[in-house]
């Protein structure tokens, strides 16, 4: 039972309470569903794989937006984690493509720019056909310091960067914001 508990509480927003709540629900669940939900896991590690073009979580390589023909292959919007596609895609608004990072800079928990997935999206811009790079971070201060970054080294390369619009509360993340602000803020993107 305490190993139970202790890998519940590995799991992030999962404190100490929550964990023994979830294993004993855990020991008074049916074992079928315990079973179940034990397989459930267990399929997902082993089904999911990152694509191979944009590093997004899919079950298949290339992923269902990656390999669809009716996006426009010409713009890239770069976003941090798996779920922030998921947001974005949610509005309708964004048919291009997406990368993702898997993270930001973040100095002081010793993550820098080749702990992302940076050399995957130059790799991609360089192989040309694309115009514009969307910038959609989070508005903190991991999020601006990757958004700078990208701006300084992808400069260079003559493609045109924009970053959504401020219409997403300041230390937010996009996985939290509701259709309407990320449909505004992405309609409302600048020039970097």
């Amino acid at each position: 039972m305490a190993r139970l508990i202790e890998q519940f509480h590995k799991l992030p927003g999962i404190g100490p309470k929550t964990a023994q709540r979830l294993t004993y629900y855990m020991i008074r669940m049916p074992i079928d569903e315990a079973r179940a939900l034990a397989e459930a896991i267990v399929a997902v590690k082993d089904l999911t794989r990152f694509c191979s073009r944009c590093q997004n979580i899919t079950d298949r390589d290339p992923c269902g937006i990656c390999a669809s023909g009716s996006r426009d292959q010409s713009r890239i919007c770069v976003v941090q984690e798996p779920p922030d596609v998921l947001a974005l895609e949610r509005t309708g608004v964004y048919k291009g493509l997406y990368h993702v990072l898997h993270g930001t800079i973040d100095p002081m928990n010793n993550v820098g720019p080749d702990d992302l997935r940076i050399r995957d999206l130059l790799g991609r811009l360089r192989g040309g056909g694309v115009r514009e790079l969307v910038i959609a971070t989070n508005p903190n201060v991991e999020g601006e310091a990757t958004a700078m970054y990208l701006h300084q080294i992808v400069s260079p390369l003559g493609i045109a960067i924009t970053r959504l619009a401020r219409g997403l509360p300041v230390g937010g993340d996009l996985e939290y914001a509701d259709d309407l602000t990320l449909t505004r803020a992405f309609e409302g993107r600048q020039a970097f």
